[in-house]
């Protein structure tokens, strides 16, 4: 006799070294999403976004798969029986994460696994970094069963891939392994599973070590430019970094300048400044 689901289990998190390490949980459905999924996500990572001991948040999956993208049933069959209105409230519930993991206030790293299809794609693209095993798969397989990449996968898919590459992709709904992934920049690296989270935290905690304000308009700037012209480009990061001299209460610039220029203790081309010495 089956339970229901509730809707608190199907996200689970922890914390360890200022690290958030964030599961999608549900594992026999392979983590796919649905309505109760995304609105857990949502109150999650809207937890952890401010707290002073989280630096880095890891997006991971439970089970088998990182996410087989949308719930078939609970997302697409259920809210199309409520009409319009059930409709665009599941949408919403899905798109509100993911547009807040694209402004996370902490760097964001995906660490995929297993399945990674159709929805997936907008966690996928709105974490900061992405690493992938090699046996994983990703595919956009929409096609196969009668609709197009929407939700924004097909804007991810052109985004991050060559225009051909992402044309075969979408068209044809075969799978590419994360090896492939990589190669096409759905990811930033491919690796046997066996060494995925270790090189996620190898690279979660070198951004720790860093000033968190410097790391968050650098983020911020990336995904901002890559629209823009380039005297559009120039003029914002310009203000950009005048309001980062602002908002960042350590005054991270000055240290670092003092460590370099007078103390002789740091190299910026190797290695970040040293947070604990605050001295100006």
């Amino acid at each position: 006799m089956s339970t229901e689901e509730r809707e608190e289990d199907t996200v689970r998190y922890e914390i360890e070294n200022n690290i958030a390490w964030v599961y999608y949980n549900r594992p026999a459905k392979r983590n796919a999403q649905s309505p109760k999924l995304n609105r857990q996500m949502l109150k999650v990572i809207t937890e952890l976004e401010f707290r002073d001991d989280v630096g880095v948040l890891v997006l991971g999956g439970e089970g088998p798969a990182w996410c087989a993208g949308m719930d078939l049933k609970e997302y697409f069959r259920e809210t199309e029986a409520e009409g319009l209105h059930g409709v665009r409230k599941a949408q919403r519930e899905a798109y509100a994460w993911w547009e807040r993991l694209r402004w996370y206030q902490k760097p964001t790293i995906a660490m995929v696994h297993g399945w990674c299809f159709g929805g997936a794609y907008g966690p996928l693209f709105a974490c900061d970094l992405a690493f992938a095993a090699d046996e994983a798969q990703f595919g956009l397989s929409e096609v196969n069963w009668g609709i197009l990449p929407g939700g924004g996968a097909t804007k991810v898919a052109v985004d991050l891939m060559p225009m051909r590459v992402a044309m075969y992709h979408a068209m044809m709904g075969e799978n590419l392994s994360g090896q492939d992934a990589a190669r096409y920049n759905l990811v930033n690296e491919s690796m046997p599973a066996d060494q995925l989270k270790a090189r996620v935290t190898a690279v979660a905690s070198k951004l720790v070590e860093k000033n968190w304000a410097t790391v968050k308009y650098t983020k911020d700037a990336v995904r901002r430019v890559k629209e823009m012209t380039y005297d559009n480009a120039e003029d914002y990061l310009i203000r950009l970094q005048e309001g980062l001299n602002w908002f960042d209460k350590s005054d991270g610039r000055h240290v670092a300048m003092k460590q370099f220029l007078d103390d002789k203790t740091f190299k910026p081309g190797l290695g970040h400044y040293d947070k604990n010495k605050t001295e100006v």
